[in-house]
């Protein structure tokens, strides 16, 4: 399985961090996508200073051109895309009747467009390529409970699910499987509201080890998903979360 071709969007820090170094230390080769170059930038060096190959793209994922040109420069650099995590996302706190509409739409545009344009960009050429690849997308308990404070980030992660399974159907006959992530409470930059609102100690308490879960155990989860040992796997959403979603 060694040296497949894994893009990664929002690979600048947290989750999308750590996946690039899981699949790199794996011997995958890594293509490091993010809008903040100089966060990409230090991703791809440390890839690099493990031995890895990597080479950033500088994507803003609202956009499908942009998303679609990451896709080909992963064949161009590489000759393959085997893997697609559709993994950028940005959340922002307020009230439903207190939200800036154009917040709500810039949540939206990442969190659920970004991951429809993955879909379609690196579905169309691996089926044009007829390569067996595997896409999957970051959604979270947060698609199937409700929280305050979270509308378009919750909205967004509901769209994933249904795009999750809708593409898994239509992209089956191409050998290509599509699967969903649902992590719980990570430690990454997206919660940090909730730590400066001080929730920190709340969120640990809705994990079955009452600790925040760490971006490399996603990252691991997340590369246990593309093996072929996975293949039976599809169309599913897989509850990353320490139990958060069991005891509700």
């Amino acid at each position: 399985m060694s040296g497949r071709v894994a893009v990664i969007t929002g690979a600048g820090s947290g989750i999308g961090r750590e996946t690039c170094l899981t699949f790199a230390r794996k011997g995958e080769k890594v293509v490091v996508a993010d809008i903040n170059e100089e966060k990409g930038l230090e991703t791809t060096e440390l890839v690099k200073a493990e031995g890895g190959e990597a080479v950033f793209v500088n994507t803003d994922v609202s956009k499908f051109e942009e998303v679609e040109a990451l896709v080909d420069q992963a064949v161009e650099t590489y000759g393959s895309i085997d893997i697609m995590f559709n993994n950028a996302g940005i959340g922002k706190m307020g009230h439903v009747l207190s939200l800036n509409i154009e917040d709500y739409l810039h949540v939206i545009d990442v969190n659920q467009h970004g991951v429809a344009y993955g879909i379609i960009a690196a579905g169309r050429k691996m089926r044009d390529l007829d390569i067996k690849g595997v896409i999957i997308n970051s959604a979270s308990v947060f698609g199937y409970l409700a929280n305050f404070g979270t509308f378009p980030y919750q909205a967004s992660k509901g769209a994933v699910r249904m795009m999750t399974q809708n593409a898994a159907l239509e992209l089956s006959q191409y050998g290509i499987r599509v699967v969903g992530i649902a992590p719980g409470s990570v430690d990454t930059s997206i919660i940090q509201a909730y730590k400066d609102a001080g929730m920190t100690q709340k969120m640990k308490e809705q994990q079955m080890r009452k600790e925040l879960i760490r971006p490399e155990a996603i990252a691991n989860a997340v590369y246990l998903l593309t093996l072929e040992e996975a293949d039976v796997i599809n169309g599913s959403v897989v509850m990353l979360d320490d139990g958060y979603a069991s005891f509700k």
